[in-house]
């Protein structure tokens, strides 16, 4: 059941295993939660995106028609977007939650951060990035890098609110003109300083901004 006044995806997160990496309490403390989903069909496929504070705010939605090569490739994509979104809107010590419906995405999110606290960005253990996905993989470790504490948490589909915006973006299109904020988390809804409200289209992860952590 939602608390009264905390992020639907907060409490995903807190109800959920987040991999190779200890969920002690004090991980549940997140400044925002982005959930992400990739869908891949013979037809064409789709990005979703849902971004929050941890009290509930709306930062952005996003139901993007795409066309992947495989189902592999939009879930990294749709991160990579979900992310590059957060960071054009949110300080940069910011600690975020991920939630995703794919366990290797989540694990080798979670190995990345784990990885970003050694000199040489070393994992501990191999990380395996799926065929196609490596560009995408690189700006998702850049966006890790960014932002002051990450983790991902691994959710099921059924309950991924990116689920449906990613399987039909023909239907969920409206929710890509609803106004984007840029908030900072139990501050009343002001922006971060330097920083203002979306006005413009968002760009997709081959046209963003970035910088390559590798």
């Amino acid at each position: 059941m939602a608390v009264h006044g905390r992020s639907t995806l907060r409490d995903l997160f807190d109800d959920s295993p987040t991999p190779h990496i200890a969920h002690p309490p004090r991980t549940h403390h997140r400044h925002f939660y982005v959930a992400t989903d990739g869908s891949y069909r013979a037809d064409g496929g789709g990005l979703g995106a849902v971004i929050e504070t941890h009290d509930g705010q709306r930062v952005a939605r996003l139901s993007l028609a795409d066309t992947p090569p495989d189902n592999n490739v939009a879930e990294y994509r749709a991160l990579h977007l979900g992310l590059d979104v957060l960071a054009a809107r949110a300080p940069s010590e910011s600690r975020v939650g991920v939630l995703v419906d794919h366990d290797d995405l989540a694990a080798n999110v979670n190995h990345a951060t784990l990885a970003a606290d050694h000199p040489d960005w070393k994992p501990a253990h191999p990380v395996d990035v799926p065929p196609h996905s490596e560009y995408h993989w690189r700006g998702i470790r850049a966006r890790i890098a960014d932002f002051d504490e990450l983790r991902a948490a691994r959710i099921d589909s059924r309950v991924n609110p990116a689920h449906p915006l990613a399987n039909a973006p023909g239907q969920y299109a409206h929710v890509n003109r609803q106004k984007d904020r840029c908030v900072i988390p139990g501050a009343n809804g002001r922006a971060p300083r330097g920083r203002a409200d979306a006005t413009t289209e968002i760009p997709p992860p081959s046209r963003a901004e970035r910088r390559t952590g590798d």
